[in-house]
């Protein structure tokens, strides 16, 4: 009987810890407040949100070099990048890889790329993978949109850059832009999450 009650208890205990790591790993939900961050960008030096003090809000994209949707939206995120930087809200890419798994996304190959595509954003390595899993980015590309608030970085949106990676001419539902001119305008996002599509971020 004793047995068998400490079998139940240690099976009680692995539950509530699955069920707790879970929840953690779901990362920000609308509405939440973001926390800040330092990772190292291409340029050696460490950026964090609160570098951008004339920011009104950041585009935050989780990216990489090696899976095909993230580089069939490269040239629609540096154009978001250069409509909206000017307008205060800039994007800062993050690669979430684990390089050990995918060497095409380590430093030097995110230089290379960054350097080859002419980026004008930040690109920075989610060194060790502590902040990926803070957002709940489950793919790249995976975008977060955060506006600057008193409170700190509020998630306003989350999802997909568009309704499709394949044809950015065939595109009919811009939601970044869409997202970004609402709260430009002090309006209501009408749509603040959507299906992000794209290849699954490598642990």
């Amino acid at each position: 009987m004793k047995t068998l009650k400490l079998l139940t208890v240690v099976v009680c205990v692995f539950a509530l810890s699955a069920f707790t790591v879970k929840t953690d790993s779901e990362g920000y939900k609308v509405g939440d407040i973001a926390t800040d961050f330092s990772l190292e960008n291409i340029d050696g030096k460490k950026v964090s949100l609160s570098d951008f003090s004339d920011a009104k809000g950041f585009i935050v994209t989780f990216t990489c070099n090696t899976c095909p949707y993230a580089v069939a939206y490269e040239d629609r995120v540096e154009a978001l990048n250069k409509k909206y930087a000017d307008k205060g809200y800039p994007v800062i890419a993050i690669m979430p890889n684990n390089t050990d798994v995918k060497p095409g996304d380590n430093m030097e190959a995110m230089k290379a790329r960054a350097k080859a595509k002419g980026f004008t954003f930040p690109y920075l390595m989610d060194e060790g993978q502590k902040i990926y899993p803070q957002y709940g980015a489950t793919k790249t590309p995976h975008i977060y949109i955060l506006k600057k608030t008193k409170k700190g970085n509020v998630v306003k949106y989350i999802g997909a850059i568009d309704d499709n990676y394949k044809d950015a001419e065939a595109v009919t539902e811009k939601y970044v832009e869409n997202a970004v001119d609402a709260l430009l305008k002090g309006k209501e996002i009408k749509v603040k999450e959507t299906r992000a599509i794209g290849c699954s971020i490598k642990v």
